[in-house]
């Protein structure tokens, strides 16, 4: 091979190495800022047919109900917690903040934190929905069904 080929045998390598890294270290900073939306019943029993589940730390999105008669906020700070559901388990959700003005049981959520255990999420941001008509397609998928009755079991008062 003539030095003239492999200069540019080694150009061309270099150049796909220095793209191949650089799609590589990307994709390595995007994993940070994926998450991934859930229900309640899906973060215990597992998402999709293979029935994946989160890992504790890993930031997500959960949507549903606020359980009525769930809210437990303490009196002297901004920390609060409360429960959601779906169409089957319940998840324990805490939040330090100002919640939103349409935030209320019985009423549709979203929230966003990470998973410290397998049924309770530490939120750094909670949404609630804005009006009667309004509703995300993946939450409305996930809450259809859902009544806005308090239901026959009591949640024990306390952290």
């Amino acid at each position: 091979m003539n030095p003239r080929r492999k200069k540019r045998l080694f150009i061309l390598v270099a150049i796909l190495f220095g793209i191949g890294s650089a799609i590589g270290l990307v994709l390595y900073a995007l994993q940070e800022n994926i998450n991934l939306f859930y229900t309640p019943s899906e973060l215990i029993e597992g998402k999709g047919p293979d029935k994946q589940k989160p890992h504790v730390g890993q930031k997500l999105r959960i949507g549903g109900m606020v359980v009525p008669g769930s809210v437990v906020r303490d009196e002297k700070s901004l920390f609060v917690e409360f429960k959601l559901i779906d169409t089957g388990p319940l998840v324990t959700i805490r939040y330090q903040g100002i919640l939103p003005d349409l935030f209320r049981e019985g009423q549709g959520i979203v929230a966003q934190g990470h998973l410290t255990s397998f049924d309770t999420i530490e939120a750094f941001e909670v949404l609630a929905k804005h009006d009667e008509e309004y509703m995300p397609a993946e939450v409305a998928e996930a809450v259809k069904g859902i009544r806005h009755e308090k239901p026959a079991y009591t949640i024990p008062k306390g952290n």
